[in-house]
């Protein structure tokens, strides 16, 4: 038996690292995340970074083990539904602070992405 990832597996391997990279930026880099994080919530907003951080991390960690790809497909879903208002505040922000034409094309341009990230994940778990 080859080691080598399968044609099927390499979706899932795919998503496992941009979602394992992400969950290290969390803490790597967590001043952007930060803004993300609505004032509304409870604790600190760096609290939070750092919590989505271990859930991205533990969601790459369960797609990449084939037991349970399958859940972490699903909670890799769950997980891009679940930031989406991060990404709309993101989007709002940068038009509110005036911000660059530039930034505010980017803020806006990853809202519509996250629905073929839901869906990459539900494939990885239709197919775990």
């Amino acid at each position: 038996m080859s080691s080598a990832p399968g044609r099927s597996q390499r979706p899932a391997l795919l998503l496992a690292a941009l979602l394992g990279t992400s969950g290290v930026l969390h803490f790597a880099r967590p001043k952007p995340f930060d803004s993300l994080v609505p004032k509304e919530l409870p604790g600190s907003r760096r609290t939070w970074t750092h919590l989505s951080g271990v859930a991205e991390l533990g969601v790459a960690a369960a797609i990449v083990t084939p037991r349970t790809r399958r859940l972490g497909g699903l909670a890799a879903a769950l997980l891009f539904v679940g930031v989406f208002p991060g990404n709309v505040k993101m989007a709002l922000d940068a038009e509110r602070k005036g911000k660059p034409a530039k930034d505010r094309a980017i803020a806006w341009g990853r809202l519509p992405v996250q629905w073929p990230l839901v869906e990459w994940a539900l494939r990885v778990r239709d197919n775990g």
